[in-house]
């Protein structure tokens, strides 16, 4: 594979916030491929409600996952109805630094059948240890998946209703 590169431009607002803009993001959800970033709540002066260095770390290492796990899942035929994942950074101080010093995952994967689970299972697993975000990072990175079957849940809840 080639060398690629991705370019991200920051400017600085006002007080601890700025903006942050991709010329290669063209459409986002504000038109523009920006987003606000702050410094989070937890330090002096820091601004709630808005992305943080800490929010999108985190965010990198979760939204790796999700799309290695999609690719994996693609090439390996896996017929899945929904993939949805939580993720927790942990910041702490460490030797007088501040380090994110682990981010905690929970991949929630709903396959159509239970013949799939054991696939599914080695899928994630794959996907933990193929994720560049995660072994691009000093960060300890640990997932706790949970496999959903579909049919199982259809038919809980058909039996709810009927």
């Amino acid at each position: 594979m080639e060398r690629h590169q991705y370019t991200v431009d920051i400017h600085w607002d006002k007080d601890r916030r700025g903006v942050m803009c991709s010329p290669e993001l063209t459409v986002s959800q504000t038109g523009n491929g920006c987003i606000e970033v702050a410094t989070p709540p937890q330090f002096p002066k820091g601004i709630a409600g808005i992305w943080s260095p800490e929010h999108l770390f985190t965010a990198a290492v979760s939204s790796c996952f999700m799309t290695t796990f999609l690719a994996i899942a693609e090439n390996s035929k896996l017929d899945f109805k929904s993939f949805d994942c939580k993720a927790i950074g942990i910041l702490e101080q460490v030797e007088g630094k501040f380090l994110m010093t682990e981010v905690l995952l929970e991949p929630q994967v709903t396959i159509m059948h239970e013949r799939d689970r054991d696939r599914t299972s080695r899928i994630l697993e794959r996907t933990e240890m193929n994720c560049l975000i995660t072994n691009s990072v000093k960060s300890k990175v640990s997932a706790k998946s949970i496999i959903r079957i579909h049919e199982a849940l259809t038919e809980r809840s058909a039996q709810i209703t009927g």
